[in-house]
């Protein structure tokens, strides 16, 4: 984990073409301090790649269609190749189906952020300072 700002790789699966809840969250991940990697739209491994010449905390994904479950395990798998799975944070927001919370989370998401009341700003937030602190060394 890096000493001093937060930093943040956003991004979006490669063929989908929205960007209001991506730019939602970079702005308020910005508004909490963070520093923010805006890429689009991109593949899992590309994502992967600038997380590791940024030195990024955090990845994370917006994503309303398609399968959050098949990018994920690309995008982890991406990040296990290049050796930073285990040092860096990755969160996935956007509209998916429920029942894909609880595969994403047991993946490895830090955090799973359908729309609603556990999608909140102070959540997003919480949950990546409470993941880079639990990884920091003691």
């Amino acid at each position: 984990m890096a000493e001093g700002k937060i930093r943040v790789v956003m991004a979006i699966p490669a063929l989908e073409n929205h960007t209001k809840g991506y730019l939602t969250v970079s702005g308020m991940l910005r508004d909490a301090g963070m520093e923010v990697i805006l890429l689009g739209n991109e593949l899992p491994e590309r994502v992967v790649e600038t997380a590791l010449q940024e030195s990024a905390d955090v990845i994370g994904i917006s994503t309303y269609c398609g399968s959050p479950v098949v990018f994920g395990e690309d995008l982890l798998e991406a990040a296990e190749k290049k050796n930073i799975r285990e040092k860096t944070i990755f969160i996935i927001g956007g509209i998916f189906p429920p029942e894909d919370v609880p595969n994403l989370i047991k993946m490895g998401f830090a955090g799973v952020f359908p729309p609603g009341p556990g999608s909140r700003r102070e959540d997003i937030i919480s949950c990546i300072r409470n993941a880079i602190a639990s990884k920091k060394p003691n």
